[in-house]
């Protein structure tokens, strides 16, 4: 993310609240601003493919917003969250990234959510420079005649320590559908592994439309029949590429809750390079 690149927020408030909201944010050119009054609203606005939310902003006195936020971080886990608590002379974090006792005064919301992101652009910079991803790029570049370069991505993240791995790519029928393109892992999986899914309605294709990545375990929706029939015990699905967007990577272990947001900022740079390379491989 660039200095100037908009940043989507989404703001969940009390109805009572939402103009001051709307004025303190709205008016940064910057902020790409989404007001929501209820709990429901605001998983419903995380949910809509077609919606892009970098940035939540909770009111403490809207809901149990202490609750929402363990369930955010589990099923978003690179969303950055900032909780507001003007009844409090200070406040801890918990599980939220920040918190604003005093959100209006000095630009204080304003200046929390930027820097945020910025130190999301930082981490991922730092991040990019792990050998494994340095590893990766070298792989690419050297991906054999006849094997593509999904098939190599997912051997690569596979090494990371996933069970099962696979890139879905859409295709543009209608109503769209995502097309199993490469997978790797336990052949009892992959000899009966579906090879369409819903390009609208799955996990993959949700992941496809609103370019976020995500966490599933059995019991969330959308989701994948592998992780639905817990033959995987969780999976994160993964964007390849942001605004020419490839496809995505479906990564799958075994073990229940085993993967964390440090695993997930791997595989959005791994993704990331794969997306480099498919960009570079259509212009040759």
């Amino acid at each position: 993310m660039s200095h100037d690149s908009p940043i989507h927020v989404l703001a969940a408030v009390r109805f009572s609240t939402l103009v001051r909201y709307r004025d303190h944010l709205a008016r940064d050119p910057q902020i790409k601003l989404t007001l929501v009054t209820s709990e429901s609203e605001t998983r419903e606005t995380l949910a809509d493919p077609q919606q892009r939310t970098d940035v939540v902003v909770l009111d403490q006195a809207l809901c149990d917003v202490f609750s929402l936020i363990r369930e955010l971080r589990q099923t978003y886990p690179r969303l950055l969250i900032v909780l507001v608590d003007e009844e409090a002379d200070f406040s801890i974090p918990g599980q939220a990234d920040e918190v604003s006792v005093s959100p209006f005064e000095d630009n204080d919301l304003l200046k929390r959510i930027k820097r945020l992101t910025e130190e999301r652009r930082l981490e991922t910079l730092r991040a990019d420079t792990l050998p494994p991803v340095r590893q990766f790029a070298k792989s690419l570049r050297r991906t054999v005649p006849g094997q593509s370069k999904q098939s190599t991505a997912v051997e690569a993240i596979k090494e990371l320590g996933y069970d099962y791995v696979v890139f879905y790519s859409l295709t543009p029928t209608t109503p769209p559908e995502m097309t199993l393109n490469a997978q790797v892992g336990p052949r009892a999986v992959t000899a009966i592994a579906p090879q369409k899914q819903d390009g609208e309605k799955s996990l993959v294709g949700w992941v496809y439309q609103n370019g976020q990545s995500r966490i599933v375990g059995p019991d969330d929706e959308p989701n994948h029949p592998f992780i639905k029939q817990g033959r995987f015990g969780t999976g994160v699905c993964v964007p390849v590429g942001t605004s020419l967007r490839f496809g995505v990577i479906l990564a799958c272990r075994e073990q229940p809750n085993a993967i964390t947001q440090q695993n997930v900022l791997m595989l959005e740079l791994v993704c990331a390079q794969l997306a480099s390379a498919l960009v570079k491989q259509a212009k040759s």
